[in-house]
């Protein structure tokens, strides 16, 4: 399993309703967990690793503890928006300021299917609508200010230049 990069086309799909809570699933969590620890990221969502399904990790602490896995997630967000820092792992040495709700509940399921429902605010309800996004192919660049958009473009630019020449080592 590996982290995949923009502009890979699976990133922009919408992704599929869970509806198997097997052994697989199960495993796809538990490896998305040790591949954002190793990332040192904070959230991962399924899209983000090559698979289009309602599948996010996160952990705001790092602490093992603190992992969760949510499944086909709902959100209710707050009022107001309030603006942040972000990164993603799928855009390796971008950063742009973001607004997100302060504040949110989650209604899911974990990796065995059990319902789950979840008050967060502030950084933990930042990564969860951010890695909620990846489900619905939202990109954090799509939410960036349009100074910030213009100031990452090289970066972007580099990547699907990057992305292209896997693509044609691929092809041959």
């Amino acid at each position: 399993m590996e982290i995949v990069q923009f502009p890979n086309p699976v990133l922009r799909k919408k992704a599929a309703v869970v509806t198997r809570f097997d052994e697989g699933l199960r495993r796809t969590a538990t490896e998305m967990h040790a591949l954002m620890l190793k990332a040192k990221g904070v959230g991962l969502a399924a899209p983000q690793v090559g698979l289009s399904i309602q599948l996010l990790v996160f952990n705001p602490s790092g602490k093992a503890a603190d992992a969760q896995t949510l499944v086909n997630p709902r959100l209710t967000l707050s009022k107001g928006d309030v603006a942040g820092e972000e990164g993603c792992l799928s855009f390796p040495g971008i950063w742009g300021e973001i607004e997100r709700a302060p504040s949110l509940v989650v209604e899911a399921q974990d990796e065995n299917g059990a319902p789950v429902r979840i008050e967060m605010q502030d950084y933990a309800a930042r990564i969860v609508q951010h890695e909620f996004d990846h489900l619905d192919g939202i990109l954090f660049i799509d939410r960036m200010t349009p100074a910030d958009r213009v100031r990452v473009r090289g970066a972007l630019k580099a990547l699907e230049a990057a992305w292209q020449e896997r693509s044609r080592a691929v092809a041959k």
